[in-house]
């Protein structure tokens, strides 16, 4: 969904949409960060995740040595991709690096999977849970948005209505995530979530609040229809 969400901004905001090489290299360096941190999620000293999507996790496939190089790898690389981009101009390549690296960070992902690991404390409230999935979740979503409107060469207020569209869908995912989760995560040793600090009725409600804030966000310059209202649409009605 990250690198869609790359193209479509860049789409809606290009003055070349179907030129797409510009945003290539966002879309891959968005995926290879998003792919890094799902390898050491599922580490034994993080999640503890023996499959995902069915498949053995890498440190299950593998060793636990090989997913933490892995990961290193790929997150390296991420920064490598976007400071070779072609035919990006250079200080549209330094934006984009600073955009990812905050998001990818202690002040965006990291910092809210530090807050899942409780080193902040134990999230009991549904206000810290919304803070650390618009870190965890979030950060990587909206800045996806991000890179494309800056890749794209977007005015001022199309890259601050993105970055706001790209807020919202992004708690908006984890919501769904977490009700489709409901089953997975119940119990007491499950995870925190908006289900069980809201109940489902509420959490649906808001997610539907934010994807209509979303919708908002793309009418207020004139994007009210196309690939980002749709993917803003999936965040609530997948299946996974």
């Amino acid at each position: 969904m990250r690198p869609l969400l790359v193209f479509a901004a860049y789409e809606a905001t290009a003055s070349q949409p179907d030129n797409l090489e510009p945003a290539m290299a966002p879309a891959m360096a968005i995926e290879l960060i998003h792919t890094y941190s799902l390898v050491h999620d599922d580490l034994p000293c993080m999640d503890d995740d023996k499959e995902r999507r069915g498949k053995p996790t890498v440190h299950v496939a593998f060793t636990e040595g090989s997913a933490v190089l892995v990961g290193d790898t790929l997150l390296t690389e991420a920064f490598s991709v976007l400071a070779t981009a072609t035919p990006l101009d250079a200080p549209t390549r330094l934006r984009l690096i600073e955009a990812t690296a905050e998001a990818a960070g202690h002040l965006g992902m990291i910092g809210g999977q530090a807050a899942d690991l409780g080193l902040g404390g134990k999230v009991q409230d549904a206000e810290t849970l919304t803070r650390l999935h618009r870190s965890k979740t979030g950060a990587l979503i909206r800045t996806a948005c991000r890179m494309g409107a800056l890749a794209a060469g977007a005015s001022a207020s199309e890259l601050d209505s993105l970055t706001r569209f790209g807020d919202a869908i992004g708690l908006a995912f984890q919501l769904a995530d977490d009700l489709l989760d409901l089953e997975q995560d119940a119990g007491d040793d499950g995870p925190p979530s908006f289900p069980a600090l809201l109940g489902i009725e509420e959490t649906q409600r808001r997610a539907e609040s934010l994807k209509n804030e979303a919708m908002s966000e793309l009418a207020s310059i004139g994007l009210g229809d196309g690939p980002l209202s749709q993917l803003a649409q999936y965040t609530l009605e997948r299946n996974l």
